[in-house]
Protein backbone atom coordinates (compact mmCIF):
# COMPACT_ATOMS: atom_id res chain seq x y z
CA UNK A 1 0.00 0.00 0.00
CA UNK A 2 1.38 3.39 -1.00
CA UNK A 3 1.41 6.01 1.75
CA UNK A 4 -0.68 8.90 0.40
CA UNK A 5 -0.19 11.18 3.42
CA UNK A 6 0.56 14.71 2.21
CA UNK A 7 0.30 13.66 -1.45
CA UNK A 8 -2.36 14.29 -4.07
CA UNK A 9 -4.01 10.99 -4.93
CA UNK A 10 -7.59 11.76 -6.06
CA UNK A 11 -8.87 14.42 -8.45
CA UNK A 12 -12.43 15.69 -8.68
CA UNK A 13 -14.27 17.76 -11.24
CA UNK A 14 -17.31 19.72 -10.13
CA UNK A 15 -19.10 20.85 -13.25
CA UNK A 16 -22.31 22.28 -14.66
CA UNK A 17 -22.83 19.28 -16.97
CA UNK A 18 -21.40 15.97 -15.75
CA UNK A 19 -22.57 13.93 -18.73
CA UNK A 20 -20.98 16.33 -21.22
CA UNK A 21 -17.78 16.35 -19.16
CA UNK A 22 -17.65 12.55 -19.09
CA UNK A 23 -17.90 12.47 -22.88
CA UNK A 24 -15.28 15.20 -23.33
CA UNK A 25 -12.64 13.68 -21.06
CA UNK A 26 -13.39 10.22 -22.39
CA UNK A 27 -12.48 11.49 -25.86
CA UNK A 28 -9.46 13.58 -24.80
CA UNK A 29 -7.95 11.37 -22.09
CA UNK A 30 -9.36 7.96 -22.93
CA UNK A 31 -11.13 7.58 -19.59
CA UNK A 32 -13.73 5.00 -18.79
CA UNK A 33 -16.30 5.75 -16.10
CA UNK A 34 -18.76 4.08 -13.77
CA UNK A 35 -21.31 5.34 -11.24
CA UNK A 36 -20.25 5.32 -7.60
CA UNK A 37 -22.48 3.14 -5.49
CA UNK A 38 -22.15 5.06 -2.21
CA UNK A 39 -24.62 7.52 -0.71
CA UNK A 40 -23.27 10.95 -1.66
CA UNK A 41 -26.65 12.58 -2.21
CA UNK A 42 -25.72 13.46 -5.81
CA UNK A 43 -24.74 11.19 -8.73
CA UNK A 44 -20.98 10.63 -8.71
CA UNK A 45 -19.02 9.12 -11.59
CA UNK A 46 -15.64 7.47 -10.96
CA UNK A 47 -13.26 7.96 -13.90
CA UNK A 48 -10.38 5.61 -14.65
CA UNK A 49 -7.18 5.74 -16.68
CA UNK A 50 -4.83 2.96 -17.74
CA UNK A 51 -3.85 2.06 -14.16
CA UNK A 52 -7.22 2.32 -12.42
CA UNK A 53 -9.31 5.04 -10.82
CA UNK A 54 -8.17 8.66 -11.21
CA UNK A 55 -10.98 10.56 -9.52
CA UNK A 56 -14.58 11.59 -9.90
CA UNK A 57 -16.96 13.88 -11.76
CA UNK A 58 -20.11 15.35 -10.22
CA UNK A 59 -22.47 18.30 -10.57
CA UNK A 60 -21.67 21.47 -8.65
CA UNK A 61 -23.78 21.24 -5.45
CA UNK A 62 -26.61 23.76 -5.27
CA UNK A 63 -25.18 25.52 -2.22
CA UNK A 64 -21.81 25.89 -3.91
CA UNK A 65 -23.42 27.18 -7.10
CA UNK A 66 -25.33 29.73 -5.02
CA UNK A 67 -21.98 30.92 -3.64
CA UNK A 68 -20.66 31.48 -7.16
CA UNK A 69 -18.71 28.26 -7.77
CA UNK A 70 -17.90 27.63 -11.41
CA UNK A 71 -16.61 24.34 -12.90
CA UNK A 72 -13.17 23.44 -11.51
CA UNK A 73 -10.78 20.59 -10.84
CA UNK A 74 -9.83 19.97 -7.20
CA UNK A 75 -7.25 17.65 -5.67
CA UNK A 76 -7.38 15.51 -2.53
CA UNK A 77 -4.32 14.84 -0.40
CA UNK A 78 -4.08 11.85 1.89
CA UNK A 79 -4.32 12.43 5.65
CA UNK A 80 -3.87 10.05 8.55
CA UNK A 81 -5.97 12.34 10.79
CA UNK A 82 -8.07 14.90 8.94
CA UNK A 83 -9.20 16.79 12.05
CA UNK A 84 -5.67 17.16 13.42
CA UNK A 85 -4.15 18.01 10.05
CA UNK A 86 -6.81 20.63 9.29
CA UNK A 87 -6.18 22.31 12.63
CA UNK A 88 -2.40 22.14 12.20
CA UNK A 89 -2.45 23.50 8.65
CA UNK A 90 -4.84 26.26 9.68
CA UNK A 91 -2.52 27.30 12.47
CA UNK A 92 0.43 27.25 10.05
CA UNK A 93 -1.06 29.89 7.75
CA UNK A 94 -3.62 27.90 5.81
CA UNK A 95 -7.37 28.25 6.17
CA UNK A 96 -10.06 25.71 6.94
CA UNK A 97 -12.69 26.36 4.26
CA UNK A 98 -14.95 23.48 5.34
CA UNK A 99 -14.38 21.70 8.66
CA UNK A 100 -13.78 17.96 8.78
CA UNK A 101 -16.82 15.78 8.22
CA UNK A 102 -17.64 12.27 7.11
CA UNK A 103 -18.64 11.18 3.62
CA UNK A 104 -20.74 8.01 4.05
CA UNK A 105 -18.96 5.03 2.59
CA UNK A 106 -15.92 7.07 1.56
CA UNK A 107 -14.09 8.53 4.55
CA UNK A 108 -13.48 11.83 6.33
CA UNK A 109 -12.51 15.02 4.52
CA UNK A 110 -11.91 18.74 4.96
CA UNK A 111 -11.54 21.60 2.49
CA UNK A 112 -8.45 23.73 2.96
CA UNK A 113 -6.72 26.73 1.41
CA UNK A 114 -2.99 27.40 1.47
CA UNK A 115 -1.66 30.81 2.65
CA UNK A 116 -2.03 32.26 -0.84
CA UNK A 117 -5.61 31.07 -1.24
CA UNK A 118 -5.37 27.97 -3.47
CA UNK A 119 -7.88 25.31 -2.42
CA UNK A 120 -7.19 21.62 -1.84
CA UNK A 121 -8.84 18.85 0.15
CA UNK A 122 -7.69 16.41 2.82
CA UNK A 123 -9.10 12.90 2.86
CA UNK A 124 -8.73 9.81 5.00
CA UNK A 125 -10.48 6.98 3.21
CA UNK A 126 -12.59 4.45 5.08
CA UNK A 127 -10.60 1.80 3.18
CA UNK A 128 -7.43 1.62 1.09
CA UNK A 129 -9.39 1.13 -2.13
CA UNK A 130 -8.51 3.71 -4.78
CA UNK A 131 -5.53 5.06 -2.84
CA UNK A 132 -2.75 3.23 -4.69
CA UNK A 133 -0.45 5.52 -6.64
CA UNK A 134 -0.43 5.01 -10.40
CA UNK A 135 2.90 4.25 -12.13
CA UNK A 136 4.72 7.38 -13.33
CA UNK A 137 3.25 8.84 -16.54
CA UNK A 138 0.44 6.27 -16.73
CA UNK A 139 -1.99 7.28 -19.47
CA UNK A 140 -5.00 9.22 -18.19
CA UNK A 141 -3.47 9.82 -14.76
CA UNK A 142 -1.94 12.99 -13.33
CA UNK A 143 1.72 13.35 -14.29
CA UNK A 144 2.39 16.86 -12.93
CA UNK A 145 0.95 19.23 -10.32
CA UNK A 146 1.37 22.98 -10.75
CA UNK A 147 0.50 25.67 -8.22
CA UNK A 148 -0.23 29.23 -9.30
CA UNK A 149 0.68 30.65 -5.92
CA UNK A 150 -1.05 33.64 -4.40
CA UNK A 151 1.92 34.10 -2.04
CA UNK A 152 4.93 32.30 -3.48
CA UNK A 153 7.23 32.40 -0.43
CA UNK A 154 4.58 31.52 2.15
CA UNK A 155 3.06 28.82 -0.04
CA UNK A 156 6.42 27.17 -0.68
CA UNK A 157 7.22 27.20 3.05
CA UNK A 158 3.74 25.81 3.79
CA UNK A 159 3.97 22.77 1.53
CA UNK A 160 7.57 21.96 2.39
CA UNK A 161 7.33 22.70 6.11
CA UNK A 162 3.89 21.25 6.84
CA UNK A 163 3.48 18.46 4.29
CA UNK A 164 7.07 17.28 4.01
CA UNK A 165 7.56 18.14 0.35
CA UNK A 166 11.10 18.61 -0.94
CA UNK A 167 12.49 21.02 -3.51
CA UNK A 168 14.59 20.64 -6.61
CA UNK A 169 15.92 23.26 -8.99
CA UNK A 170 14.32 26.67 -9.40
CA UNK A 171 14.02 28.06 -12.92
CA UNK A 172 14.18 31.78 -13.62
CA UNK A 173 11.20 32.83 -15.75
CA UNK A 174 12.14 36.51 -15.97
CA UNK A 175 9.26 38.85 -15.24
CA UNK A 176 7.08 35.88 -14.28
CA UNK A 177 9.37 35.07 -11.35
CA UNK A 178 10.76 31.72 -10.27
CA UNK A 179 9.41 28.26 -11.09
CA UNK A 180 10.28 26.03 -8.14
CA UNK A 181 10.28 22.29 -8.72
CA UNK A 182 8.83 20.29 -5.82
CA UNK A 183 8.43 16.65 -4.91
CA UNK A 184 5.64 15.13 -2.83
CA UNK A 185 7.58 11.88 -2.57
CA UNK A 186 11.00 13.05 -1.37
CA UNK A 187 14.32 13.51 -3.09
CA UNK A 188 15.79 16.49 -4.90
CA UNK A 189 16.82 15.11 -8.30
CA UNK A 190 14.80 15.94 -11.42
CA UNK A 191 13.30 12.45 -11.66
CA UNK A 192 11.92 12.86 -8.12
CA UNK A 193 9.94 15.99 -8.98
CA UNK A 194 6.14 15.76 -9.08
CA UNK A 195 5.25 19.40 -9.72
CA UNK A 196 6.13 23.06 -9.62
CA UNK A 197 5.18 26.25 -7.77
CA UNK A 198 5.18 29.64 -9.50
CA UNK A 199 3.74 33.11 -8.76
CA UNK A 200 0.23 33.46 -10.10
CA UNK A 201 0.26 34.86 -13.66
CA UNK A 202 -1.82 37.94 -14.38
CA UNK A 203 -4.03 35.85 -16.70
CA UNK A 204 -5.22 33.64 -13.81
CA UNK A 205 -8.29 34.91 -11.95
CA UNK A 206 -7.29 33.35 -8.63
CA UNK A 207 -4.62 31.13 -7.03
CA UNK A 208 -5.18 27.49 -7.96
CA UNK A 209 -3.71 24.06 -8.50
CA UNK A 210 -3.54 22.89 -12.12
CA UNK A 211 -3.32 19.17 -12.85
CA UNK A 212 -1.58 17.76 -15.93
CA UNK A 213 -3.15 14.55 -17.23
CA UNK A 214 -0.96 12.19 -19.25
CA UNK A 215 -1.76 11.62 -22.92
CA UNK A 216 0.04 9.54 -25.51
CA UNK A 217 0.36 12.15 -28.27
CA UNK A 218 0.05 15.82 -27.38
CA UNK A 219 -0.91 16.85 -30.92
CA UNK A 220 -3.76 14.34 -31.02
CA UNK A 221 -4.92 15.61 -27.62
CA UNK A 222 -4.91 19.22 -28.87
CA UNK A 223 -6.98 18.36 -31.94
CA UNK A 224 -9.41 16.33 -29.84
CA UNK A 225 -9.87 19.21 -27.37
CA UNK A 226 -10.70 21.53 -30.26
CA UNK A 227 -13.00 19.03 -31.99
CA UNK A 228 -14.84 18.41 -28.71
CA UNK A 229 -15.58 22.13 -28.14
CA UNK A 230 -12.84 22.68 -25.59
CA UNK A 231 -10.42 25.62 -25.73
CA UNK A 232 -6.63 25.42 -25.97
CA UNK A 233 -5.16 28.23 -23.87
CA UNK A 234 -1.41 27.63 -24.28
CA UNK A 235 0.83 25.19 -26.12
CA UNK A 236 1.90 22.70 -27.08
CA UNK A 237 5.14 23.74 -25.35
CA UNK A 238 8.24 21.58 -24.89
CA UNK A 239 9.41 21.16 -21.30
CA UNK A 240 12.60 19.76 -19.71
CA UNK A 241 12.79 16.00 -20.04
CA UNK A 242 11.46 15.91 -23.58
CA UNK A 243 7.73 16.15 -22.83
CA UNK A 244 5.18 18.54 -24.26
CA UNK A 245 2.41 20.32 -22.36
CA UNK A 246 -0.78 22.17 -23.13
CA UNK A 247 -3.19 24.12 -20.92
CA UNK A 248 -6.87 24.09 -21.86
CA UNK A 249 -10.46 24.57 -20.74
CA UNK A 250 -13.18 22.01 -21.13
CA UNK A 251 -16.52 23.04 -22.72
CA UNK A 252 -18.01 23.88 -19.31
CA UNK A 253 -15.06 26.15 -18.42
CA UNK A 254 -12.92 24.05 -16.05
CA UNK A 255 -9.18 24.52 -16.60
CA UNK A 256 -6.99 21.44 -16.98
CA UNK A 257 -3.70 20.53 -18.63
CA UNK A 258 -2.15 17.64 -20.52
CA UNK A 259 1.38 16.31 -20.80
CA UNK A 260 2.64 13.88 -23.42
CA UNK A 261 5.03 13.28 -26.26
CA UNK A 262 5.09 14.19 -29.93
CA UNK A 263 5.01 11.56 -32.63
CA UNK A 264 8.28 11.20 -34.52
CA UNK A 265 8.31 13.22 -37.74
Amino acid sequence: MTDSTGKFFWYELMTSDPQAALAFYGDVLGWSHAPFGGDLGEPYHVVSGSAGAVGGIMAIPAEAKDCGMTPWWGGYMGSADVDADAQRLGTAGGKVMRPAEDIPGVGRFAVMADPGGAVFMLLKGSSDEGMEAAPPMALGHVGWHELYAGDFDKDLAFYTGQLGWTTGDAMDMGEMGSYQLVSQTGGSDFQDMTGGIMPIPKEMPRPAWLFYFVVGDIDVAVETVKASRGTVLNGPTEVPGGGWIVQARDPQGAMFAAVGSKAAA
